[in-house]
Formats: C-alpha cells, sequence, structure tokens
C-alpha cells in the first residue's frame, strides 16, 4: 500500500464545457460547502523528448495556482492511480448534467 506522500489521483471534472483530467498528490473536502480541494499538480517530466501540447497548456494554466477549488457537481470520478499520466483536457461530448445538490440543513 502506498504511504500519503506517494498517492497521486487522477480528478476528472467539468468545467465551461470542457472536461479536465488533471494528476494530483492531494484531494481534500474543502471548509467551503460545496467544494473539493486539489493540490500539488503532476504533470509528465520536462526532460521528455516529445512534449504533448496539452499537457503543456494545463500545465501553464495551473502554474502557480496552490490550491484549486473545484465545485462538488463539476466532478466526473476521483481515482487513485499508481503513476501520473498525461493531464488533459477535451470537450464535453454527449449529456452531462451538473448533479442536483441541496443546502445542508440549519441547526
Amino acid at each position: 500500500m502506498a504511504s500519503n506522500e506517494d498517492r497521486i489521483y487522477r480528478v476528472i471534472f467539468i468545467n465551461q464545457d470542457k472536461v479536465y483530467e488533471l494528476y494530483v498528490k492531494h484531494v481534500y473536502q474543502s471548509e467551503m460547502w460545496g467544494f473539493l480541494e486539489v493540490e500539488e499538480f503532476v504533470f509528465g517530466s520536462r526532460s521528455e523528448l516529445v512534449v504533448d501540447p496539452g499537457e503543456e497548456k494545463l500545465r501553464q494554466e495551473f502554474t502557480g495556482v496552490k490550491r484549486s477549488y473545484i465545485p462538488i457537481q463539476a466532478i466526473v470520478r476521483i481515482d487513485e492511480v499508481d503513476n501520473e499520466g498525461i493531464a488533459k483536457v477535451c470537450d464535453a461530448k454527449g449529456n452531462v448534467t451538473a448533479f442536483p445538490l441541496s443546502a445542508p440543513p440549519r441547526n
């Protein structure tokens, strides 16, 4: 079993009619209701000879981002994986609808 430091998560979510697939080291329930926090983005090694332009675009988009807050209803899937893959973004195809959520009960 991998230690907490060795874990890598593939997070797939929808943002502005695009499907993002990112790799991160940490996923948390946010203190802001209805959001997940993702931290420590993992991208392929810069020493590789072949550079994927899609991954490079995402690397630039998330440069300097310490933590990202993603609405829970935008999450499609979260997987714990053995190794990072290629981060990518593509157009959302088909009928993708946000999962309806209700507000938390008041005390």
